[in-house]
Parts: structure tokens; sequence; C-alpha cells
């Protein structure tokens, strides 16, 4: 079974906590404080493996959460840093952050990696809060929780050359005949299903990676047909290889087809566009096939060149091959997404003003009570130890620091009210 795109949960791993320890050593008076830091959390780290060629693994294993980090020890030892988890995935994979669209990575190349979710740092232990006016504090840090996210990923298979057309028009045949792959074939629409790569070899050993993809139909850029689960995969390939059925054996114009095609990979990605195309007319044994191409010659306005083959009869497939593998070596690779490309050894630092985003937001329930939420004050509360007085002491320090306190007046706050952060409730005091 091909699967090519799949939704997972990762999650770095929470940093360990840091420690209240003392030294409590025999001739060692006044020993102070001596609690360790908590080790960092362990990224989420994909990795391509260049033997998968589907996302299969991912149906069955849709989470995927880093070890936390150790805690820290007493005599200032530090806790151990969590080791990275790290997912294979084959070439061609792009991870999309599901909440935001935003575009993660895109991994092509064997043992190209990318960070999908940072580990946490670990939490201080309270020798690194010792003061002249509090030498000995009671106080240590929670570790950071790891960084979470829900992603898509998608397999955009990494092939030179895309065979395009309708179902039926021969794309499997063709394929079968110039490369080893075994693609299904029979007399019905859509028999391929999934994408087959086959590679391709030239009389003067050249050789490159052929596709045949899914057939398309109207209205595919919209999931008409097999539509998006075809798409997907052409944006990668270089050259498009379209091929039409010239003896019009299921009643259709072959240049009403030629442009149907076209036009749906234009509505699915401009950029299609602007790949090169060789035009195949296959079928040239059937009768009226000659005809036909001779109609279709006269119609069409695109410079693009004409090669008329039998893929059931292996005829003309010599000069096509010699022509894909011409136009692969003038046709650089096409980036899937320009905001990704820099210049090769050129590093520019782009200063963008960008609106500071809000620290905290307050929000009110039904029964009157204040609902305290956002990214910075969530990661306060988890990294306090509220089993400590101090470190309770340091927590409402900082939320006044952050304006908390005020906010909450101008929103009507009075004493006794009830305050809310994730799970928990607090009382607010003037």
């Amino acid at each position: 079974m091909f699967v090519d795109q799949v939704k997972v949960y990762v999650k770095g791993g929470d940093g360990g906590n840091g420690m209240v320890a003392f030294r409590r050593e025999k001739y060692v008076p006044k020993g102070g404080p001596a609690g360790g830091d908590g080790g960092n959390g362990g990224d989420v780290v994909f990795e391509v493996e260049e033997g998968l060629r589907t996302l299969m693994d991912f149906r069955y294993q849709r989470h995927f959460k880093a070890p936390r980090g150790e805690h820290g020890m007493s005599k200032n030892m530090h806790g151990k840093n969590a080791k990275d988890l790290v997912v294979k995935v084959p070439p061609g994979t792009t991870i999309t952050d599901e909440d935001t669209n935003e575009i993660i990575a895109d991994l092509t190349l064997h043992g190209q990696r990318a960070v999908i979710a940072k580990g946490g740092r670990g939490g201080r232990g309270n020798s690194r809060f010792a003061t002249p006016s509090n030498p000995a504090p009671e106080l240590s840090e929670n570790g950071e929780p790891g960084h979470e996210r829900n992603i898509v990923m998608e397999l955009k298979l990494l092939a030179d050359v895309g065979l395009v057309g309708f179902p039926s028009v021969g794309k499997s045949t063709l394929l079968s005949v110039v490369s080893s792959a075994r693609p299904k074939i029979a007399e019905y629409h859509f028999t391929t299903i999934v994408p087959n790569l086959g590679m391709v070899e030239t009389a003067d050993n050249r050789s490159f990676v052929m596709a045949d993809l899914p057939g398309l139909i109207e209205g595919a850029h919209s999931g008409v047909g097999l539509g998006h689960q075809f798409l997907r995969h052409i944006e990668r390939t270089r050259v498009i290889v379209h091929v039409i059925d010239m003896a019009a054996t299921e009643g259709r114009d072959p240049y009403e087809d030629y442009l149907t095609i076209n036009n749906e990979l234009g509505q699915y990605n401009l950029r299609l566009t602007e790949r090169p195309q060789i035009i195949v007319a296959n079928k040239m044994d059937m009768p009226d096939a000659e005809e036909n191409l001779k109609v279709f010659k006269e119609k069409l306005t695109d410079d693009y060149p004409i090669f008329p083959i039998s893929a059931l009869t292996k005829s003309g497939l010599r000069d096509l091959l010699f022509a894909i593998a011409n136009k692969l070596e003038e046709t650089p690779e096409f980036p899937l997404y320009e905001e990704k490309e820099e210049d090769a050894g050129v590093h520019r630092v782009v200063y963008k003003h960008e609106a500071e985003q809000e620290e905290f937001f307050i929000t009110r329930e039904p029964d009157g009570s204040f609902v305290l939420s956002g990214e910075k004050l969530e990661r306060l509360f988890k990294m306090t130890d509220f089993s400590r007085d101090e470190s309770v002491r340091r927590f409402s320090r900082q939320l006044r620091g952050m304006g908390v306190d005020e906010a909450l007046r101008a929103r009507g706050a009075k004493d006794g009210d009830t305050v809310k952060l994730l799970n928990y409730e607090f009382e607010f005091i003037e």
C-alpha cells in the first residue's frame, strides 16, 4: 500500500527539574546551596533514509515524543541531557505545521535532517539563585516543557520525468517498455492508483527516473478523480511528458485532451506550466492516428516537440528517450518553495519589523472568574515548583513584572475574585 500523506503529533522532551540541595559535609561549615540543574529535553529530528519509499509506517505510529532530560542532583551535579528522537522519512517528504500551514522542512537528500520539535531546557537548581542578600535560597525551577505541534507530512516523489495524461492513454505501458518497472496495465480507467517509478536508460548510457502517475481528468485540481493524489507528485519533476491517445480510441478529441490536462496543471500550481513539456503521440499503430496527428499539429500553438510512438510495438521510443535525456540536461531543478531559496555561500540578515506578541490574554468565564492564557505565561507557570513558598513568591513577582496584576484590576478584578490559569485556580488579593 502506498501512503503519501499523513497527520502526526510531535513533542520535544521536557527539560529535567532543577534541585534544591545544600552541602552538608563534615568540617565544612556554611556549606551553602548545592542543587544541580536539570538536563535539556531531546529534540524530535526527522532524517531522510534513502531506502524508504512511502509514509506507511506513520499510519501505525502517529505520536512521537522525545525523552525528557534527567533531573538535577545534589552536589551541584547536572542532570543528563536527553538524546534526540530521530525519525526516518523517505526522500521527498515535505513537513507542514497543521495549524499555521507554515512549511517547516522540505527533505530531499539522503541524510538531510530537520528539527521538527525542540526540547525544553533544564530547570535551574538552587545554586543558581544564590545572591549576597539570599545566600541559601530554597528555590529551583522545573524543566521547560518541550515544543509540541501537529504536522502534516506529504510525500512528493523525486522523479526527473513525470508522465501525464488522461486515464488509459498508455502511460503505464510506456513505462513498462522503457524501464524494468512493472505497473498494473488493464483495459479500464484508473488502473494506476499509486505512482510507479522506473529507472530508464538510453542507448548512450544516460539514465533518469520516470514516474507514471495516476490519470488526470477534468477538475483534478479541485480533487475530482484522483485529483491531488496525482498532482502532488508532479511538483518535483523537471520535465513533463504529455502522453496523448492520438487514435482517439475513447472518442475524445486529442487536442481537447491536451488543453484540458494543461489547464489542470496550471490551476493546481501555476509554476507547473513553466516546466518544459514533450508531447508523446501514442497508439500510432491504430487506424485514424496519422490523420488525427496531422490535425493536432495544425491546432497546436505551443512550441513543444511532438514524438509519434507506439508503446505496444515499441516504435519511436529511441528518439523519444534521447529527447527526454537532452531536455533534462538543460533543465535546472525547480525549487518547490521560493521563500526557502538562499544564494549558495551568501548569508544575508533580513531585519523585519514584527509586532511584539502579547505575553498574556485575559478572558471572562460565565461565572465571573478571570482566565489567564498566553504561551510565555503558561511556560513560567509550568516551570514553577509550587511545593516551595519561595518559588511561589518568585512566580507572583514575575506576574507583577509582566503587568498581570494591573491588567486584572483594569478588567475589574476585586479582592477575592477567582483567577484561572490552565487547570488551576487562584484568588486575587489586593
